[in-house]
């Protein structure tokens, strides 16, 4: 791989850089006199110490310098002489302390108790408070200690693209899901399957859901080692939740056109109970997108229990049912002759109503036990245990036997008939004027089913047992995924002194997960029957080869009746991590590391006509041992400007989903499957004022030995194929700048 910069460029940089360094030089002789300032903020009612909590120390003339508490809600922070004001942000609310004095060597605040509706006495009478208006650059402090930049704090170009840009398909840094975790309440909810994160489970839930700690790229984070995108934790526990009554009612013109929220919040009471509810319902008869709909509901309970100011356990349920009529992507032609960005062929009119084929269905509940111990005054322990069970399905139509349903389907388009200019003039004119043409015709499959009149030989299997009706020759099929996950991890958090901090973390992780289809609806119809459309045709006089399921063949099918495909997937994950962060006057790095052990396997639950040996029971065990590495340095300019460097290479087990050629049909594994080598680097600037955050990177990540399995029909063949890509090496390198203002 070629240098970023040349040997002429390196020479030219490292003058720059001593010039700059020089430039600095007389600023840092003029140091004035330090004096250092401690404290300790906590909870007034339970004496609950607020850690982790950004704080900045503010003059009169609005300059400031940050700095964060440890886990026992101390600070300790080297300032000049002269009058500070304590802000800092807590629950979504911004409070400001003071002011105090600093004209000693060491002033000690000792405790600053305090509660909500203190900081509301203080937001509201700010006579005594210096005026704070961002104006004044920090002036620089000489040889003092500078306070670190903070992972928790709003990133800008995270928030925006995280977000914003995610209508667009937008991937940050062109990762995929799988490169970035999540934890809730301490544990980890991540998929095992594809390593993504369900965002919709918690949907609605805005309320309770707004604490969080971000740790972009490559940063260290105080729960989990984190993957090469970054780490995202969400604390959504009764006692980390203002004390509030809150109902809102919103309207959108997007997903959903409604939206009506509840939460009630009592804060920590005096007994050390603190309890949370919250509820929300979203919806919309049709979308911006026509056909779709939205119907949404969610629900939060938290309960909190504080033992003394040492202990504490919280149980928080939460879970969104959602039920959506989906959009779906179509070719420019057919947008071109409906007119419309936003033509969905998904639909079709029903009755004089708009009838989605393809309505997603998702309620997966989760609970989640948290223990917090503050061991010492340096040192604390969090251990959480969480189990989520629930579906997600999604519907689709289904044939047999039959012309294809969909109406944007390549063989309608005009496009296909261009060697008859005028056939294909007349189907474009009937699709661009006719709206039926180019939508759903449920009509015509009611239709088709009731004129199917047949009789089935040989059901399930037996000699002389037949039935007769109406077959289907289309349905609307129901593909479920039907997931436990349980989840336990501990985390042990030491601040050894004011330089030195200490992390490590162990999880346990086990998740199984049932792929299956039923029947949904027969559309008019008496009977299905469980055959692969594909075999039937390929191998006419082979009855075995086209059953789905050779235990049950020649099968009739009635509404919620399983067919076609049923596997189980398990996966068990367990690892152990590591972290050092080492804080000095100018300059701070850490080291992390991380080893884990993952073993995955598929259990089908049907005999495949085409695989007979291979699709029924259990298959090979695949066992993948890992580890990963990370590091970084941060050059602290002064409070407000920061340079980066870190770097990690790790290894990672392949998931589940890319590692069988076709886990609904057998459990053929794809050959030379391996873990992938990941090396990634970042180098970076921030910059922390009153009124303008910015922060400008460079990231180079090489992925190597990845592997993806792909399904889709083929036009040529004629038949459900699937396509398993291994060594697949990729590259991503570029740039972020962000800037909030």
């Amino acid at each position: 791989m070629p240098p970023f910069f040349t040997e002429g460029q390196t020479n030219n940089l490292m003058k720059k850089s001593l010039l700059f360094l020089a430039f600095l030089l007389p600023a840092f002789a003029f140091a004035q006199q330090i004096n250092t300032l401690t404290g300790t903020i906590s909870e007034e009612v339970t004496t609950e110490p607020l850690a982790n909590i950004a704080i900045d120390l503010v003059r009169p003339d609005s300059s400031y310098v940050s700095t964060k508490t440890n886990e026992d809600g101390s600070f300790t922070v080297d300032l000049s002489e002269g009058d500070y004001a304590i802000r800092f942000e807590y629950n979504g609310y911004k409070y400001m302390l003071g002011p105090y004095k600093v004209d000693q060597r060491l002033v000690s605040l000792g405790g600053i108790p305090y509660t909500s509706k203190q900081a509301d006495e203080f937001r509201m009478n700010q006579e005594n408070i210096p005026t704070i208006s961002g104006e004044t650059d920090l002036k620089d402090e000489g040889g003092q200690n500078v306070s670190s930049a903070l992972n928790a704090s709003r990133d800008p170009f995270l928030a925006t693209a995280s977000f914003i840009f995610s209508n667009a398909r937008f991937k940050i840094r062109g990762y995929e899901n799988e490169n970035f975790t999540t934890f809730m309440n301490g544990i980890p909810v991540n998929d095992l399957e594809d390593g993504g994160t369900v965002w919709n489970q918690w949907g609605g839930l805005n309320n309770v859901m707004y604490n969080r700690e971000n740790s972009v790229g490559l940063q260290p984070t105080t729960f989990t080692f984190g993957g090469v995108g970054g780490a995202y934790a969400l604390d959504s526990r009764a006692s980390k939740q203002r004390k509030q009554l809150q109902v809102s009612y919103a309207a959108a013109n997007r997903n959903y056109r409604h939206r009506l929220m509840a939460t009630y919040s009592t804060g920590m009471l005096k007994k050390g109970w603190a309890v949370t509810l919250s509820a929300s319902r979203r919806w919309a008869e049709e979308g911006y997108v026509a056909g779709t709909f939205y119907d949404a509901y969610a629900y939060f309970v938290s309960v909190d229990k504080h033992f003394g100011s040492n202990h504490s356990l919280s149980l928080t349920i939460f879970g969104a049912p959602i039920r959506n009529g989906r959009s779906q992507a179509a070719v420019q032609e057919m947008y071109d002759l409906a007119g419309s960005h936003y033509y969905n062929p998904n639909w079709g009119y029903f009755n004089g109503k708009k009838r989605n084929a393809n309505v997603g269905n998702v309620h997966q509940p989760t609970f989640i036990l948290t223990k917090d111990w503050k061991i010492n005054n340096k040192s604390s322990m969090m251990t959480s245990a969480g189990f989520m069970f629930g579906k997600r399905s999604v519907t689709a139509l289904d044939w047999n036997n039959a012309p294809d349903p969909r109406p944007d389907y390549y063989r309608y388009l005009p496009s296909y008939y261009s060697e008859d200019p005028t056939l294909q003039a007349i189907v474009e004119k009937e699709l661009r004027d006719n709206v039926n043409a180019r939508q759903i015709n449920w009509n015509n499959l009611y239709e088709a089913n009731a004129m199917s009149w047949e009789t089935i030989d040989s059901v399930n299997g037996i000699a002389g047992n037949s039935v007769t009706g109406k077959r289907a020759r289309y349905i609307i099929e129901n593909r479920i995924q039907d997931t436990k996950r349980f989840n336990i991890a501990n985390v042990y958090n030491n601040n050894v002194s004011d330089h030195v901090s200490v992390t490590a973390g162990l999880n346990y992780q086990f998740q199984i997960t049932r792929n299956y289809k039923e029947v949904q609806d027969l559309l008019g119809a008496d009977f299905y029957v469980d055959v692969n459309q594909f075999a039937v045709r390929d191998f006419p006089d082979s009855f075995s080869v086209a059953q789905n399921d050779l235990n049950r063949p020649n099968r009739t099918l009635k509404e919620g009746d399983q067919f076609g495909y049923d596997y189980y997937s398990y996966v068990h994950k367990v690892g152990a991590w590591g972290q050092g962060v080492f804080k000095f006057n100018k300059v701070d790095f850490f080291v992390a590391a991380d080893l884990s052990f993952t073993t995955f396997w598929r259990e089908g639950k049907t005999q495949v006509g085409l695989f007979p040996n291979n699709s029924f029971g259990p298959s090979e065990r695949k066992k993948f041992f890992n580890y990963a590495f990370k590091g970084g340095v941060t050059y602290k300019v002064d409070g407000r400007n920061y340079l980066f460097a870190n770097g990690s290479y790790l290894t990672r087990a392949p998931y589940f989903d890319n590692s069988f050629v076709s886990p609904r049909t057998r459990n053929e594994i794809a050959n030379g499957l391996k873990s992938e080598e990941i090396y990634s680097f970042e180098i970076g600037y921030n910059l922390r004022t009153p009124r303008v955050k910015l922060k400008a990177d460079m990231y180079f990540t090489q992925f190597n030995n990845q592997t993806k399995t792909m399904s889709f029909f083929h036009d040529d063949l004629r038949t459900l194929v699937n396509y398993t890509l291994t060594n697949i090496d990729t590259r991503h390198w570029g740039g972020e700048l962000g800037a909030e203002i």
